[in-house]
């Protein structure tokens, strides 16, 4: 065949499936052109899920009578000039593809004034995609682009969307995510003349916007973060972790204001909740990355959905230790109750150390252990608590009226133990409930973290070497891996071809049944492979020595282990939740109390 140009009608229309995925991606390109003229109000009408009718209306610069045509050309532009600028991008749009792809596929009429001029003019389409001339209007100083009928000249791309009310849930989510990049602009959003969404300009953070538009419950149970360093700022909401979802269906990024979905973004993010969030779940999070434009190139795809950062480890290890940071605040009284709205609490600059090496497909543990036993503890207490329950024992406690105040601490003074499992404690809001076995694993787990960063893992020797029988091929991981067990506070040696010999354990395990112990770390290792690997997941072994050494259920505890227990909570990061995501206290206070009892009514 003999090659030959495309013609301008077939040419657009190609473009058109690149750009017009389906009515929200019309919508998309339409509200950032809006915010490109600098509006303050942008109304969208739709009906029938777009398909019949797509309008948006705002009030920016508006359209000169002479550019019109031009605007509804392809590659013409108004936001981008010379070839330095391509590096540098400010504005949402600047490809010059989204209206003419537009009119090959739909029926389109564009309508604008100038601001400061004496009238509006208007431009429609014909049926094959030719403009007609400019002709006077009526219209306010502003730009209304109405697209009907869209694909009806395409019966093929047509047939392939769904119903409409499925399109219309496509087109909120897409109004949805830019109108939170705008917190100062009004939005109103109409779908067969009925109301939708009504936004007023929002002059504070934009927690007002966020919860119209993600819940109020998720401000409620998030925390407000601000963070910058290296040219970079990040500021936003993210979602405590037991308060995740089932689905990744609200998280939202944006770079410079544009809504983004990268892979880069998801992993740092998902690494900063690695310890805290259950199996399976998904944070909730609205993001806000702020960086010099000429550090992000934002013309890697047609609907600039993706980014390329120049500095990608940098973007990375910054939202990993601002968000790491931020979750580390999530203890009792670090945010006050579970219900209380998010605390705004800043991370300073500051230089940032190098993230770990994570792999690049994070992986979820999943413990190869019970998670909770019904075996009586032995009788004496964990040594970890000892210094604690002595400063617990010795904390002041005023009595007033013949009732006992709570010592200092925002989970108070323990008051019982129920069914050995949980501690009933009274705080200055009402009563608090504390899952003793989850506590005390993110305790250990926490303090294993420090010590190892600190130096290394304290081991204390065992007064008899216990003598583990293994499988040859476990043994043998035994005697490969001699560093890697010394790292983690054991000094285990391999004595014959199935037998290994433990002579010391880390101190703050002193109580831990040493041969399931051993064997779960044993496995461990099998699964994560060589020692790089494994090193890489080297918490993730910390949080399976910690379970081990964690009070186990129907361990009787006294008064003041309890309260060591609670004091320990208040100092300890992430203490909200244990190292599976679970939370590990819950408060009622005296309203929610009040209630139960019908008080007042």
């Amino acid at each position: 065949m003999r090659i030959h140009c495309l013609s301008t009608q077939l040419a657009n229309q190609i473009a058109a499936g690149e750009v017009v995925e389906r009515p929200a991606s019309v919508v998309k390109e339409l509200l950032e052109n809006s915010l490109d003229a600098g509006a303050g109000e942008v109304t969208i009408d739709i009906e029938q899920g777009g398909l019949r009718l797509i309008r948006v209306t705002d009030d920016g610069g508006g359209i000169h009578k002479d550019d019109l045509q031009l605007a509804l050309s392809r590659h013409a532009t108004s936001k981008l000039s010379e070839l330095d600028e391509l590096s540098r991008i400010a504005t949402l749009g600047f490809r010059g593809e989204a209206l003419p792809s537009i009119v090959s596929v739909a029926r389109l009429s564009l309508s604008s004034r100038e601001a400061g001029a004496d009238a509006a003019w208007r431009i429609d389409n014909d049926s094959q995609g030719n403009l007609g001339e400019p002709v006077p209007a009526a219209h306010p100083p502003g730009t209304t682009l109405e697209v009907r009928d869209l694909f009806f000249n395409v019966p093929a791309r047509r047939k392939f969307l769904r119903s409409d009310r499925t399109e219309f849930g496509h087109i909120e989510e897409v109004f949805r995510r830019i109108a939170m990049s705008r917190f100062e602009i009004a939005f109103r959003l109409n779908h067969n003349k009925r109301v939708v969404y009504t936004l007023r300009p929002d002059a504070g953070d934009g927690a007002a916007r966020v919860a119209e538009l993600c819940g109020g419950e998720f401000i409620e149970h998030s925390l407000a973060i601000a963070g910058e360093a290296g040219g970079l700022r990040l500021r936003g909401w993210i979602g405590l972790p037991t308060h995740s979802r089932g689905q990744a269906d609200l998280q939202y990024f944006y770079v410079n204001g544009r809504v983004i979905r990268d892979r880069l973004v998801s992993h740092a993010v998902r690494q900063a909740y690695r310890d805290v969030l259950f199996q399976g779940r998904h944070p909730t999070y609205v993001l806000f990355l702020d960086m010099p434009p000429e550090e992000v190139d934002v013309n890697v795809h047609p609907t600039k959905h993706e980014v390329r950062f120049r500095e990608s480890r940098l973007v990375y290890d910054f939202l990993f230790h601002t968000l790491h940071r931020a979750l580390a605040q999530d203890r009792p009284g670090a945010r006050g109750e579970d219900t209380a709205p998010a605390s705004d609490f800043g991370i300073a600059a500051r230089p940032l150390p190098a993230a770990p090496a994570y792999p690049s497909t994070p992986r979820d543990r999943q413990p190869s252990f019970p998670f909770r036993t019904a075996e009586p503890a032995p009788q004496n207490f964990y040594a970890v608590l000892d210094a604690a329950v002595a400063e617990a024992a010795a904390a002041p406690v005023s009595v007033a009226d013949g009732a006992v105040a709570p010592p200092a601490g925002f989970l108070g003074h323990a008051l019982a133990q129920i069914h050995g499992v949980y501690i009933l404690a009274e705080n200055t809001e009402g009563l608090v409930l504390v899952d003793m076995h989850a506590a005390h694993e993110r305790i250990v787990y926490e303090r294993m973290k420090a010590t190892h960063h600190q130096g290394g893992v304290r081991t204390q020797p065992l007064l008899v070497p216990l003598t583990i029988n293994l499988a040859a091929r476990e043994a043998e991981l035994v005697e490969d891996n001699q560093e890697l067990f010394a790292e983690l506070g054991l000094e285990v040696r391999r004595i014959a071809p199935e037998v290994v010999v433990v002579r010391a354990i880390p101190s703050l395990l002193c109580e831990a049944d040493v041969e399931k112990l051993v064997r779960d770390i044993v496995a461990d290792i099998n699964v994560h492979g060589d020692s790089t690997r494994v090193r890489e997941h080297l918490d993730d072994m910390f949080a399976t020595m910690a379970c081990h050494g964690a009070v186990r259920a129907n361990r009787r505890l006294t008064l003041p282990e309890m309260d060591a227990l609670l004091r320990d909570m208040d100092r300890t990061e992430r203490s909200g939740q244990c190292n599976h995501g679970r939370p590990t206290w819950v408060q009622l206070d005296m309203k929610e109390l009040d209630r139960l009892f019908m008080r007042g009514r």
